[in-house]
Parts: C-alpha cells; sequence; structure tokens
C-alpha cells in the first residue's frame, strides 16, 4: 500500500448506533462477529494468510483517534497487515497495542509475523472485548474492538476489502 498507514488513506466514518440499525443482516452478522475472524474466514476459502506491511514501535503523538480507547503509553505496538482468503485480500488489519500490555507471555504479540492475530487472541481464555464500534471507509465497512488480553488493552481496527466474503 502507498499509503503510510490504513487509516490514513480514507478516513473511518464511525457510526451511531442508530446508524448501524439500517445495516442488512447479513453484514451486520459478520461485523458484530465476537469470535475469531480468522476462523470465520476458514469458513469460505481452502488457506488464509496474512501479510504484514508495517510493524514497530509508535509514539502516541502518531496515534490518530486511537488515543480516545487507550491508555497513555511511553509507545505502542503497531501492526498493520493484510489478511489473504486464497490469495484474495480480503481485510485490512490495523492493531494497536499499549506498551504496558506487551508484559509476560503477551511479549510474543511483537512476533507473530505471518500468523493471524486471531490465532493467537483467540489460542486461550484471557481474552475479552469491551466494545465492537462499526465504521465506513469509503465504499468498504469497518469495525474497531477494544480487546484485553489478560485484562490489558489492545485495540483492533479491521476494514474489509470488497472481495471479502462480507458483501456476498
Amino acid at each position: 500500500m502507498a499509503d503510510d498507514t490504513i487509516l490514513n488513506s480514507t478516513p473511518i466514518h464511525w457510526l451511531s448506533s442508530n446508524e448501524t440499525d439500517l445495516l442488512p443482516e447479513s453484514v451486520l452478522g459478520w461485523l458484530m462477529e465476537v469470535g475469531s475472524m480468522t476462523r470465520r474466514f476458514e469458513q469460505h476459502c481452502q488457506q488464509v494468510s496474512v501479510a504484514p506491511f508495517r510493524e514497530g514501535f509508535i509514539t502516541l503523538a502518531e496515534l490518530n483517534d486511537e488515543s480516545e480507547h487507550l491508555p497513555v503509553s511511553e509507545k505502542y505496538w503497531l501492526r498493520e497487515i493484510v489478511l489473504y482468503g486464497d490469495n484474495i485480500p480480503w481485510l485490512l488489519g490495523h492493531t494497536v497495542i499499549p506498551g504496558e500490555t506487551l508484559t509476560g507471555p503477551d511479549r510474543k504479540l511483537v512476533d507473530v509475523g505471518t500468523v493471524p492475530l486471531g490465532r493467537y487472541l483467540f489460542s486461550g481464555n484471557n481474552l475479552t472485548r469491551d466494545y465492537i464500534q462499526i465504521g465506513r471507509q469509503g465504499d468498504r465497512w469497518a469495525r474497531r474492538s477494544l480487546l484485553r488480553l489478560s485484562g490489558k488493552p489492545l485495540l483492533l481496527t479491521e476494514v474489509f476489502l470488497l472481495n471479502s466474503p462480507v458483501y456476498k
């Protein structure tokens, strides 16, 4: 991607609950998925794969409106990926993890590489979700979730690309 970050390419318009009431049930079912999106995608293809295109530490100044959803930290781990279903791009993922979340066994989050984040996050029983917020980025649906891994926060934004099964 030519853009520095998926969130800077086209702003995401986050919807109010009144606006989400108007969504088709088929789309809403995908956007409100509380389980692993990776597992959901695996039901629609032979192979899910991930290509990271940006990973590294950023500062609070580099966060957009995400800073409203996360505690202040000295640094944040940023991971941006493209998720593919049978080599077709289906999803852009943007994860921001405060440095304090990257302690103990969860330090491994900086090393997941080409493994879908959902495989790591949903592999145990220490993950909770505070909320799902639905948005639009141009013609594409998006969602943002505040997750807690062992009680520690991370913010996951997913933009569903037009070839994704969300639109079928």
